[in-house]
């Protein structure tokens, strides 16, 4: 039985008592949506990541949550269609933290630059893009300034 999305006036409390959308991952790597009762490819995953849709991919055979790695695999599959957001230098950047200290601080400090990135995006719509490309230049000295302080290259 499918799942009625929550009408837009919908609140935060009824949002939150919502059952999380199961997708069940095979063996085959066939991914079947419990919600829609359909097999659902790695493109409509995608758009329910655009549409703010809140999910768990599951492995059918042991439940393992599979979610991070199936994220993980539509970043690897967007950075390889030809316009890449990392570049070689932020990939480098981003594999040094692991097992670095500051590892744990990282992952909070890259969720919180983006929050405010959306935050802004969406108070700004269409409107500017000068404002864009300044809040980038400032996110981009403020990582550069927090590498260097542990000794990292920029």
């Amino acid at each position: 039985m499918a799942r009625k999305p929550a009408p837009p006036s919908a609140d935060a409390e009824s949002t939150a008592s919502k059952p999380q959308r199961v997708i069940k991952k095979y063996p085959n790597r066939r991914l079947y949506d419990t919600a829609t009762s359909s097999y659902v490819t790695l493109s409509e995953i995608k758009q329910l990541v655009m549409q703010g849709e809140t999910f768990v991919v599951r492995d059918a055979k042991s439940g393992e949550d599979l979610t991070r790695s199936l994220l993980l695999q539509i970043i690897l599959e967007e950075e390889s269609s030809g316009a890449p957001m990392f570049t070689e230098a932020v990939l480098a950047n981003i594999i040094r933290f692991y097992g670095h200290a500051m590892q744990g601080h990282m992952g909070a400090y890259l969720e919180s630059n983006l929050q405010s990135l959306m935050l802004m995006q969406s108070k700004m719509g269409h409107q500017s893009q000068n404002i864009m490309s300044q809040m980038q230049e400032q996110m981009q000295k403020q990582t550069a300034q927090f590498l260097s302080a542990f000794g990292l290259k920029p």
